[in-house]
């Protein structure tokens, strides 16, 4: 059985018990479980995944103010995290930018 097997059997719960956002996040936690390797692409992936999901809760009318604020660092987390990826292909267009400038 795999880990995420045990812990739903540890917390006896089924997978179909999971609400849709559950069973999203572990179906991606699986994938990454399932590879030898992680690339860029797929923590790129799994962050604006879990922003999503934190958007969607913010946007949820029901959710008192309070447990909205507690997404806060994590939606921060995320962010900087595909910032810090993506930073580099950003400076290479601004460089690019830049030097096409410099051409005309």
């Amino acid at each position: 059985m795999s880990i995420l097997g045990d812990i739903l059997t540890k917390r006896k719960l089924k997978f179909d018990e999971l609400s849709q956002e559950e069973q999203q996040t572990f179906k991606e936690w699986q994938l990454v479980l399932n590879k030898e390797e992680l690339t860029t692409e797929d923590i790129k992936n799994f962050c604006r995944n879990q922003l999503e999901v934190i958007e969607g809760k913010w946007a949820d009318l029901n959710l008192d103010q309070e447990k909205k604020a507690q997404l806060i660092p994590y939606h921060t987390v995320y962010k900087l995290l595909l910032m810090a990826i993506e930073a580099p292909k950003s400076a290479k267009e601004a460089l690019e930018k830049n030097l096409l400038q410099l051409i005309q």
